[in-house]
């Protein structure tokens, strides 16, 4: 029997137990829905496009955020690495960073921005920024000693000898960084909405417990779920086995 098939199985067990657990309480239908009244509304929502426009309202923020938060954690990585005044004082802030939901910051974005796309984009950016640069700061420390001199012997240095040396060396940690960063960037991107403006999975999660409707609750939920699943087992996870492979580390 195959992994696929397995998980085929055991989710089928598993709405099988919630259908006749639901139709056997004595709770109403709009605390307890059944599976198949949380399929309905997840095909009603998409066939309406309220999902398709909540899905693309947050891929889009998601994207746009965790694009940001790359690009900060290579520039911070990069300079904590080459840098020992930076190592010593940005180095250990960000380590302490870290350790802040992501969510915590939302108070204060919205005194900054208001309550708009940008204070949830900056949660967004501020989730996964500091876990991609201790992960590219980690992956530039550990590119072998003898890459380095042979690239130096050969003559290389400054941008190209980051380009063509530290980067590609660093590579499988980066996209580790990357996998556990959109990890991070995902949750804060839902609590942003959660708390915020803007319509997308969030806000439709909000507008489900406010109109006491826990089959839309659920079924965004699902389709949280879902995506999260195929960003990390179908692309992430797929690239950092392609890369550890072809770096020879797995």
């Amino acid at each position: 029997m195959t992994t696929v098939l397995r998980r085929v199985i055991f989710i089928a067990m598993l709405a099988g137990i919630w259908e006749v657990t639901s139709r056997l309480s004595d709770l109403p239908t709009f605390m307890f829905p059944s599976f198949t009244q949380v399929i309905q509304t997840l095909l009603s929502g998409l066939i309406s496009g309220q999902m398709i426009s909540a899905i693309t309202s947050s891929l889009g923020r998601l994207l746009l955020g965790f694009s940001i938060a790359i690009i900060l954690g290579l520039l911070l990585g990069y300079l904590i690495w080459r840098f020992k005044l930076v190592e010593d004082t940005l180095g250990f802030l960000v380590t302490a960073l870290q350790s802040i939901p992501s969510i915590v910051w939302f108070p204060l974005a919205i005194i900054w921005f208001g309550l708009n796309d940008i204070a949830i984009l900056f949660i967004v950016t501020i989730g996964a920024t500091w876990t991609m640069t201790i992960n590219a700061t980690s992956g530039f420390k550990n590119v072998p000693t003898l890459y380095q001199r042979v690239g130096k012997t050969f003559g290389s240095n400054g941008f190209h000898f980051l380009r063509t040396v530290i980067l590609p060396s660093s590579v499988p940690q980066l996209i580790s960084g990357l996998r556990i960063a959109w990890a991070f960037s995902w949750r804060a991107l839902m609590a942003g909405e959660l708390l915020g403006a803007g319509n997308g999975l969030g806000q439709l999660l909000e507008t489900g417990r406010s109109l006491g409707q826990m089959d839309l609750v659920i079924s965004v939920m699902i389709i949280i779920g879902v995506i999260g699943t195929i960003m990390d087992n179908v692309v992430f996870l797929r690239l950092e086995r392609n890369v550890q492979k072809k770096w020879g580390v797995s």
